[in-house]
């Protein structure tokens, strides 16, 4: 029960902090107190939404909060030679759209299941672990699960190999769901494959659930030593600054609610 407060509150707290969204509504508020004639107000709130559309315009923002998330944990990593597991976060399939389609519908995520796969390959010997069912407030009967079972058979994943959680909404979930369904046993080595952006609170929600994991990041968004780039991008940077200003927002909230043990998890103690 208090999961599924939590999932539904988050939501809506999001819907309402997203940067996009809280730049709509300064926009919004400027043309209603237009309409009622409160001018000087509205002035100041169209000005203040004209500055902050032309900042988003020219200022790769979402890529300065996000590269110290990216840079927290190393890319690929030099492994054990024995590794007991390898655990996906899902988030990269989108489960409804591929329901109507009938196809598995990805995002800028599938390197997600890219590294997956090879890591399956690579340590054939290792469990591996799908967790993930969908994170919208609708349509939870659609599980990225379901899509993750025909994609990595078709990929050449053996279906023995692995086990798939297909119930989790959050990151929270992911770590806790997956955990008592596959019941990892005291100083195993497991991998843990997500989003370089996200690797930071998934860490740290599964060194909470006393699940230590050896962090594998992909998907990297940034390029260091670029950020400074001209590259007007409006669309492009403000769904950056939101995915991105999600993660730092997701960090604060998780170590407040007692999901994490760290506010900017490095690891487990």
């Amino acid at each position: 029960m208090l999961n599924t407060l939590f999932f539904y509150l988050s939501k809506i707290a999001w819907a309402l902090l997203s940067p996009a969204n809280l730049l709509y509504l300064v926009l919004l508020a400027g043309i209603v107190l237009l309409f009622l004639d409160k001018t000087r107000l509205a002035r100041l709130a169209l000005a203040a939404g004209a500055v902050l559309l032309t900042i988003a315009t020219f200022v790769p923002l979402g890529d300065w909060i996000a590269t110290p998330l990216e840079k927290r944990f190393a890319t690929n990593p030099e492994l054990p030679a024995r590794i007991d597991g390898i655990i996906m976060l899902g988030g990269a399939a989108d489960p409804l759209k591929s329901f109507i389609w009938d196809q598995p519908e990805l995002g800028d995520a599938v390197e997600r299941y890219l590294a997956f796969v090879s890591l399956a390959g690579e340590h054939r010997g290792a469990k591996l672990v799908f967790t993930g069912g969908n994170g919208a407030i609708l349509d939870q009967a659609y599980s990225e699960a379901d899509i993750a079972l025909y994609l990595l058979e078709s990929l050449g994943v053996d279906r023995s190999r692995l086990e798939l959680e297909r119930d989790s909404r959050n990151t929270h979930e992911n770590a806790v769901n997956s955990k008592a369904l596959v019941k990892p046993e005291a100083g195993e080595t497991w991998v843990l494959v997500t989003s370089a952006s996200h690797m930071p609170r998934a860490v740290g929600v599964f060194c909470a659930a006393d699940w230590p994991v050896i962090p594998w990041p992909v998907d990297h968004g940034t390029m260091p030593g670029r950020q400074l780039r001209f590259d007007p991008d409006l669309a492009g940077n403000l769904e950056s600054l939101n995915e991105n200003f999600r993660e730092w927002l997701g960090l604060v909230v998780y170590r407040f609610t007692g999901k994490t043990d760290a506010l900017f998890p490095a690891g487990c103690n």
